[in-house]
């Protein structure tokens, strides 16, 4: 009999990747087809055109298809941008019947408890993530069922999503002939992909710089204590540089990539680089510590943003493991070290690890979301809810919450 396959498409501002995995009897991922290309008709994390974001899904899916020999009929699709947010959130219940070590359904309403607060009908909610639960008093219980009590706390993190932003994303990945099997929040993949255990029982950030967006989620106690997605990331550096160097965006993008550093002083004041510019001459010459100077200033920026969502979820001194980087952007030279002094913690940048098969393109930052979103899946009966994006014909609100309510609660 052969190994199940997943299938996850990361729909990213710069580029659209596809995986195809088989799950060995081991439980890894065996990497059969990649399929990466760039990306269009996205903004910010965003679909701001529509026809566009489907070509640009479907040459990926075609890709990963050619390169797996297999057809994707279904996916996890990962979401960010501005438009989410997330807070932390208790249910509580009573155990249904005392005498007897409690169930999975006993769970199951605890967090559907949990998930129960007001939230606006613009919105839906795409994650409730148990964080930790407590029987009678005891506190930081891990998995309750079978044990003994009369009453069970679920701490949890609720994820939400603009319903009109998630439509579209799943409109576009359906248009490309691809059932949305669930929608994960983009930081919370990453940090399957690229974060060890022991550094989330020990408290850490993952900071993910993409090309449109920077995600992060942070980590105490091996729980997610606050998500976030910042609009800025690895476009912003580049059209920094088309500013200051005059330079066309392509020769900026190069510049960034083959001249950049988030640490000028590290660079010789004296080396100077040649590179495309707008004007009659075509090209020009630059100081590359000039280069890294205007990196640094928006690197600087981003790991600000970041600080202040880390203080929104947890002292940062609470965070003994530091930051891990992630992410297209994080490539950039020097910009671990940029992250330590801003942000007063170890930091380091992660890689996609435990991979085999067709994984060597893969174990670059730049595709850790993608990994991630297979991990996810991996552990996906563990998330007692899911996206509720999945039918082609869309059920009004009310009908909705019905439907997904039933599927969480009934057994499978």
């Amino acid at each position: 009999m052969a190994n199940p396959t997943l299938a996850a498409i990361d729909v990213g501002t710069t580029k659209v990747c596809t995986i195809v995995a088989e799950v060995t009897p081991q439980h890894e991922l065996r990497i059969l087809g990649v399929g990466i290309g760039p990306s269009a008709g996205l903004a910010k994390g965003m679909v701001d055109n529509v026809q566009a974001a489907i070509e640009a899904i479907a040459s990926s899916v075609e890709r990963a298809e050619r390169a797996s020999g297999s057809k994707i009929m279904s996916a996890h699709i990962g979401i960010a941008g501005p438009h989410v947010s997330s807070r932390n959130s208790q249910g509580i219940v009573a155990v249904a019947d005392p005498r007897h070590p409690i169930t999975d359904g006993d769970v199951q309403r605890a967090l559907e408890s949990a998930r129960i607060f007001n939230v606006p009908n613009n919105r839906e909610v795409i994650h409730v993530v148990p964080r930790h639960y407590v029987v009678d008093g005891h506190d930081n219980v891990s998995d309750p069922v079978g044990m003994f009590g009369s009453r069970l706390d679920v701490e949890t993190h609720v994820v939400t999503c603009s319903t009109s932003a998630m439509q579209n994303l799943v409109h576009c990945v359906e248009g490309a002939g691809v059932r949305v099997e669930s929608l994960v929040l983009q930081p919370l993949a990453s940090a399957e992909a690229v974060t060890e255990p022991e550094e989330l029982r020990h408290g850490a950030v993952l900071i993910d710089m993409g090309g449109g967006t920077t995600d992060i989620s942070v980590y105490r106690d091996g729980a997610v204590v606050h998500t976030a997605v910042l609009p800025v990331g690895g476009t912003h550096m580049t059209r920094d540089l088309v500013v200051a160097l005059r330079s066309p965006q392509p020769a900026a993008e190069q510049a960034k990539r083959d001249y950049g550093h988030a640490i000028p002083s590290m660079i010789d004041a004296d080396e100077e680089v040649e590179l495309a510019s707008f004007g009659a001459d075509g090209r020009k010459s630059v100081q590359r510590r000039m280069i890294a100077e205007v990196l640094q200033a928006r690197a600087e920026e981003l790991m600000e943003m970041a600080l202040a969502e880390i203080k929104r979820g947890t002292e940062p001194e609470m965070l003994s493991a530091g930051a891990v980087l992630t992410g297209g952007a994080s490539a950039l030279p020097g910009i671990d070290m940029l992250a330590e002094e801003v942000l007063s913690l170890p930091a380091r940048v992660g890689r996609p690890r435990h991979l085999s098969g067709l994984s060597d393109i893969l174990q670059d930052p730049a595709y850790a979301t993608s990994v991630g979103l297979l991990r996810w899946s991996l552990k996906e009966q563990e998330i007692m809810f899911r996206s509720t994006a999945a039918p082609a014909a869309p059920l009004g609100g009310l009908m909705r919450r019905v439907a997904h309510l039933m599927r969480v609660v009934l057994p499978q």
